[in-house]
């Protein structure tokens, strides 16, 4: 929610600005946990090099939920906000190029903030994008075949094909690697007629 969006509200670059040299940038190779599963969020997370995918562990099997590319950010946002464990695990995908930024200090810029006219409107519109795509997942799973939804993934969103391992898409999509396959076979032999 916040460094993120620095070129869509430009009149905030003051704010931005003074809350830059509290973020810690730090380089990790792939595969690097940023917040394990049940553990409390202590930080906001921003992409400047990478991949990083959040997931959860369901009895011993990794459901990827989302990923997250240069430029976006992303924290445990429930865990962040109340202070309970984290429903999600944060790690890298990709060498990476993170900036962390402590609660304290996102809730300290929170604080200044809220006395920019027009703020809570920005904020109210970010969170409302945000529930708006989680939401179209959801209605994603429940309507759509894994083959749709992989269509879809195409479409939209094609980097994530190009970039993220197999294993991590099929699990994102919610079928097993092997399933996984078959549907990009069945797409090649249409696209082949």
């Amino acid at each position: 929610m916040l460094f993120h969006f620095k070129d869509k509200f430009p009149q905030l670059n003051p704010y931005w600005d003074k809350y830059l040299e509290f973020q810690e940038r730090i380089e990790v190779p792939a595969k690097t946990i940023l917040l394990e599963e049940g553990k409390i969020s202590r930080h906001y997370y921003f992409v400047e090099k990478g991949c990083v995918r959040a997931s959860l562990n369901k009895q011993g099997d990794d459901k990827t939920v989302q990923f997250f590319f240069e430029k976006e950010g992303l924290t445990s946002l429930e865990s962040f906000l109340k202070n309970t464990p984290s429903l999600f695990k944060i790690e890298t995908i990709e060498p990476s190029v993170i900036y962390l930024l402590h609660k304290t200090k996102v809730n300290a810029l929170m604080d200044e903030l809220r006395e920019v006219p027009g703020f809570s409107d920005v904020i109210l519109n970010i969170l409302a994008e945000r529930q708006m795509h989680y939401m179209n997942e959801f209605v994603s799973f429940i309507r759509d075949t894994p083959e749709e939804r992989y269509q879809k993934l195409l479409a939209e969103r094609p980097h994530i094909v190009q970039r993220v391992p197999q294993h991590y898409i099929a699990s994102y999509l919610g079928v097993t690697r092997v399933h996984l396959s078959r549907i990009k076979s069945t797409l090649l032999k249409k696209s082949n007629r």
